[in-house]
């Protein structure tokens, strides 16, 4: 949840930075920018649990999760990414707004899933919450 959020913050920083006018096409591409973004979160987690479930220590299904996970998080940023484009180079104003705000949300999104969230659960290597079966 904290990573979610300091994805929203970037998200939202990086809108105020470049002056995107939030129409509502735009936060409809925001919304589902975050939406993308759980779902990076969700498919991590579940892979780690996978690997906890496989007895395998808590930094190993750190690093398995993450290589599982990647290939199907990438794979539907970069279509979605791509249609994104499409719409942008295609579309109205309306329908550039909402590919502008979706693309530099997915981006930021894995951007996030990778380095935010991956580094937040380093933190709890070789700490007392690493022997915790929390999320088993």
């Amino acid at each position: 949840a904290l990573a979610l959020g300091i994805y929203a913050a970037v998200v939202l920083s990086l809108f105020k930075l470049i002056p995107v006018t939030l129409t509502l096409a735009g936060i409809g591409g925001f919304i589902l920018s975050i939406g993308m973004a759980i779902d990076a979160n969700i498919l991590i987690f579940s892979r780690m649990r996978e690997e906890l479930r496989g007895q395998k220590s808590f930094t190993q299904s750190v690093e398995d999760g993450f290589n599982r996970a990647w290939p199907a998080i990438r794979d539907g940023n970069l279509t979605t990414l791509l249609v994104a484009i499409i719409l942008f180079g295609f579309g109205t104003s309306f329908i550039k707004g909402f590919a502008l705000t979706l693309s530099l949300g997915i981006l930021i999104s894995m951007l996030s899933a990778i380095f935010i969230t991956k580094n937040f659960l380093r933190c709890f290597i070789r700490t007392r919450l690493e022997n915790w079966k929390w999320f088993l």
